[in-house]
């Protein structure tokens, strides 16, 4: 009986490696950039995404050099 779960631990721990095959992002997206996203957030919120152009980029720019596709 004890074989069985280490087995099923065995199979986790190869699907691990497939999905960390992306090089750059090691991070979720929601928590890359946290100074960027802080002040882009809180320019939409008091004036508006179209007020909010350059922080919107800067944020941008920031998730494509730690890696995301954006």
């Amino acid at each position: 009986m004890g074989n069985a779960s280490a087995k099923a631990v065995e199979v986790k721990v190869s699907e691990t490696p497939a999905s960390s095959n992306t090089d750059k992002p090691k991070l979720k997206p929601c928590c890359a950039c946290p100074e960027t996203k802080r002040a882009r957030d809180a320019c939409i919120i008091e004036h508006g995404e179209e007020n909010c152009g350059p922080l919107i980029e800067e944020h941008k720019a920031c998730m494509r050099k730690m890696g995301f596709n954006i």
